[in-house]
Parts: C-alpha cells; sequence; structure tokens
C-alpha cells in the first residue's frame, strides 16, 4: 500500500479526549480551536465514507481516579463541572459512532476498544486529539505494541506546550506510524 493510501475497508478514527473539559485547555503549538475543527474535518469525512468512528473521551469521578504518587499531578480544587466529560459540540457522537470511556490516559486499558476494533476487522487507525503527548501518545504505545498500523493527524492534535507536543511527534510517532496533516488524509480518503 502506498504511503498516502488509506484503506477505507480497515481503516478507523480514533479521536481521544476531544471534550468539553479538556478542550477548554490553552493548548499548542496549535490552539484548541484548530485541532477541533481539523478533528471534526476527520470525523465527517471517515463517516461520509462509512469508516468506523471511535469517540473516546474520559469518565472518572473522584472514587474511579487513579490515586498514583508523582512529582506532578493533575489536582483539581473543585468537582469539575456536569459537563466536563461531555464531547466537544462540533463532533457530537451520532448512532453509528462507537463511544469508548476511560478513567486515564490511554483509550485502550480497561476498554472495550482493541475488542471493537478487531470485531470490525480494522488493522489501521487515525488518531488525532488532545493532549498529544498524553491521551493521545498512551493510546498510540498501545496500539503500537496490539499491531495496529497508525496515521497520526499532527494538526488535529495538541499539547499544553509545543516542546511536549513535538517530542511525541518527532520523537515517538515517527517510530510507530505515519506523521500527516489532515489535509493529506483527507486527500488520501479522496
Amino acid at each position: 500500500m502506498p504511503e498516502s493510501e488509506i484503506n477505507k475497508t480497515t481503516t478507523a478514527l480514533v479521536v481521544i479526549d476531544l471534550q468539553k473539559g479538556i478542550a477548554a485547555q490553552p493548548t499548542q503549538p496549535y490552539p484548541a480551536e484548530e485541532v477541533i475543527r481539523n478533528a471534526a474535518r476527520l470525523v465527517t469525512a471517515f463517516r461520509k465514507n462509512g469508516m468506523p468512528v471511535f469517540l473516546v473521551h474520559v469518565v472518572a469521578s473522584p472514587e474511579t481516579m487513579l490515586k498514583v504518587k508523582s512529582d506532578l499531578s493533575f489536582s483539581r480544587p473543585m468537582p469539575p463541572p456536569a459537563d466536563w466529560s461531555q464531547f466537544v459540540p462540533e463532533i457530537a457522537p451520532v448512532p453509528s459512532d462507537i463511544v469508548i470511556a476511560k478513567k486515564q490516559w490511554g483509550a485502550f486499558y480497561g476498554t472495550d476498544l482493541e475488542l471493537q476494533l478487531r470485531r470490525r476487522g480494522m488493522d489501521t487507525i487515525v488518531l488525532c486529539g488532545i493532549s498529544t503527548d498524553l491521551g493521545v501518545e498512551s493510546t498510540a504505545r498501545f496500539a503500537y505494541e496490539y499491531g495496529f498500523q497508525q496515521v497520526f493527524s499532527e494538526d488535529a492534535m495538541a499539547s499544553m506546550t509545543a516542546e511536549q507536543h513535538n517530542a511525541a511527534v518527532n520523537f515517538i510517532f515517527r517510530r510507530m506510524g505515519r506523521v500527516r496533516k489532515t489535509a493529506e488524509i483527507l486527500d488520501a480518503l479522496g
């Protein structure tokens, strides 16, 4: 298969954490609005082509959140707003989408993402979302170990800093798959 071709029968889109509470945070090198716009373009194209769209979001409570001792933490002084885990309106689920609720960074551990991909005969995933170096990278590492081919939509993801985003893209993703711009992926879909 040429590098720019995407097999429409075996490729799924996996969108990581484009939910109100996470997308409201400042991101770099792309603002969240641009990431959402590019992800929405991918979602629209995949749906139009009858290709699976997996929408992943964090649904955790204080009781189910990981309680790892670390030097840096994601402390929240108050409970999150009620709509924190709801998807941004631009990618709101439709009946054909598969919604995956997770409790940690990666979308595979503790979910049925792998099972749902395999049951549909998917061997390739296109990944995007926030945050490049947390949710997207954690998901990509599992996908790599499970043997999935991966395409990363570089301008449909972002992190807290440009350095974090660029490190994941340049040092991790390029070793696990193909890094492309959203427009290149859309062109490959025709």
